[in-house]
């Protein structure tokens, strides 16, 4: 075997599909169900907007694999590239929203500022209060109940082996690499790529890389379902915990942000919505749309997710082992990246080399703050 991919989220299936499509022989490692973690959990957002902007040519190389999935993936999942519009309703907002965009804009990304009679134009019932908005056309949402599935069965199809409900209970170097015990038997391989999410500092500690990482779970929810009226994915330019919504094609509307994030053991990992939260979170979704004040709520949710504290993931080679690859921690925001990660670290892997600038991700920055 050439590589084992530890974690079966959007993150690690991407992983296993690209390398098994460059000819490694791999190995993809869940503990669960693939794609049952944080991919299930997440709100679906394919956004460039407000990105640090270290990330951004990360999410461009995504982006325009998004825009191929149903093609490389041979199934649909639900990529729409319906556009994002995040509201801004301070001053403070449109000030942030204007030098992100100048400093956005040689990097990849044209956002379009909308005065507020645009806005009622374009978007009639979103954001009656807003002062301005930004609209990146070419970003949309995804399904995470059927991307991360689509992308290991895809992954299968080109020689993977998925080993999933497989608990992991050792990890160990050896002369030929590495070897990882699971519940469904030892796998050996001469590289690992950790891509564990919120468990990725567990392993990346093992080799010696410690990386100040804690989880939480975002505050989810779900209406009815409504007729459909709202075509781009809904957010706020805001200093605040900003909320997001978009209405899905069955005509439910997914919505959370705007309450800090609730806190999670990573053991076991089972990150439950505080229905406290709720009724604050619905004020600020009123906000964005003022239709849905009598809507019911159907279903909150969480999942568990990796923070690193500088707010940038871990992603590249291990400072410490040859043969060992990072890419966990990605903040809650990892979900556009996904695509993009999977064939980043496909590249680095196959080639030693990767032709997009993720240096900024390094592991190493830890060690250096030693």
């Amino acid at each position: 075997m050439d590589v084992i991919v530890l974690g079966g989220g959007l993150m690690g299936a991407a992983s296993a599909f690209f390398l098994a499509r460059r000819g490694l022989r791999v190995t993809l490692v869940e503990r669960r169900h693939i794609g049952a973690g944080a991919t299930v959990a997440s709100f679906g957002n394919i956004r460039r907007s407000g990105r640090h902007l270290s990330q951004l040519p990360l999410a461009n190389r995504s982006l325009a694999l998004w825009a191929r999935a149903e093609t490389l993936l041979g199934r649909d999942v639900e990529f729409r590239a319906s556009g994002h519009l995040r509201l801004i309703f301070d001053t403070d907002g449109l000030a942030d929203m204007r030098r992100f965009a100048e400093e956005a804009t040689p990097l990849g990304l044209a956002l379009d500022e909308l005065a507020p009679a645009q806005i009622r134009r374009r978007f009639p019932g979103l954001g009656p209060e807003a002062i301005a908005a930004s609209f990146s056309p070419r970003d949309g949402s995804a399904n995470p109940r059927l991307v991360g599935p689509a992308f290991a069965a895809a992954a299968a199809a080109s020689g993977a082996e998925i080993l999933d409900r497989a608990t992991v209970t050792g990890i160990a170097r050896t002369t030929y690499g590495f070897a990882v015990d699971t519940a469904r038997g030892r796998r050996e391989a001469s590289m690992l790529l950790n891509c564990a999410g919120a468990w990725g500092a567990e392993i990346a500690a093992q080799f010696g890389e410690p990386v100040p990482l804690t989880a939480h779970g975002p505050q989810m929810a779900v209406t009815e379902p409504l007729p459909h009226r709202i075509a781009p994915v809904v957010g706020v330019w805001s200093r605040d915990h900003g909320a997001y919504l978009r209405q899905v094609e069955r005509g439910n509307v997914v919505f959370g942000g705007a309450v800090a994030r609730v806190p999670v053991d990573p053991d076991p990992g089972h990150a439950r919505a505080d229905p406290a939260r709720l009724p604050e979170q619905l004020r600020a979704v009123v906000r964005l749309v003022p239709a849905l004040r009598e809507v019911a709520v159907i279903r909150q949710w969480s999942g568990c997710e990796g923070y690193v504290r500088d707010g940038l993931p871990v992603m590249g080679l291990s400072g410490t082992v040859p043969g060992l690859f990072h890419a966990f921690g990605f903040c809650g925001h990892g979900f556009q990246l996904g695509p993009g990660v999977g064939d980043a670290m496909a590249e680095l892997i196959a080639t030693g080399a990767c032709e997009t600038p993720i240096a900024p991700f390094s592991i190493g920055r830890f060690a250096a703050c030693d």
